[in-house]
């Protein structure tokens, strides 16, 4: 003789938003008053605007939101020999100066030429001369940590593709770490692109003969191919 199984279905603790969906029809009162209750016991705050550092170049910092953005890794490629990093890194030192500033230059090659520029430019600069890229990417590791540089520079143009390649991933990674807190924009110039941890990626577009250097006004006629990520899609921009 078979025997009968008895089922017992227990009953599940009770909570507002549940005793308030038991019915089909549920009254318009009530969905508002679920959503004051999820908003107090969930509250969602709201994501502040990321703080920016103008780069004194205004097509350039209208065309990335208002200048580098601070807390992350901006990554500019000048594929070509010529293309003006040298030009925009002296940019950026003046703009410094302007706003009274200090910079961080962590030069990869110890090409940097300060000459140019003047003492009183210089006066807000910190220029650590490397001739290794692991090197450099240590530097820079420190000049973060220590979080008194509103810009940190590291310049990795002129350093060969076989050095380069030798900077592993995780080390992207970690100064992306270390610069995320910190009131910092951190801008790396390499000949190709190699950080995929970038938020912003720029590339100078410019390729210079000598009588283009020899020009005033060459600022002006800097062409940025500006490339950044929001939500999974690529905005493009052009300024220049």
């Amino acid at each position: 003789m078979a025997t009968g199984r008895k089922v017992e279905h227990t009953s599940r603790a009770s909570s507002p938003v549940r005793d308030a969906l038991s019915d089909h029809a549920v009254p318009a009162g009530v969905i508002l008053d679920l959503r004051k209750l999820l908003a107090e016991r969930f509250p969602q705050t709201r994501a502040l605007p990321q703080a920016r550092l103008s780069t004194g170049i205004a097509p350039l910092d209208e065309a990335i939101g208002g200048g580098l953005p601070k807390g992350a890794i901006t990554e500019l490629t000048s594929p070509q020999l010529s293309a003006g990093s040298a030009l925009l890194i002296h940019r950026l030192l003046q703009a410094a100066h302007q706003e009274r500033y200090f910079l961080a230059l962590i030069d990869g090659r110890d090409s940097f030429d300060p000459e140019p520029l003047g003492n009183a430019c210089l006066r807000h600069l910190l220029w650590v001369r490397c001739t290794d890229p692991l090197e450099a990417v240590k530097t820079a590791d420190l000049l973060l940590r220590d979080g008194n540089f509103p810009l940190v520079i590291l310049d990795l143009v002129l350093n060969a593709a076989e050095e380069l390649r030798k900077v592993p991933q995780t080390s992207w990674y970690r100064l992306q770490r270390l610069v995320e807190p910190a009131p910092t924009a951190f801008l790396v110039l390499t000949r190709r692109s190699m950080i995929s941890s970038a938020q912003l990626k720029l590339v100078l577009e410019n390729n210079w003969r000598l009588e283009n250097l020899q020009q005033d006004e060459n600022v002006a006629r800097l062409k940025i191919h500006v490339q950044r990520m929001q939500g999974g899609r690529q905005d493009l921009a052009r300024t220049g």
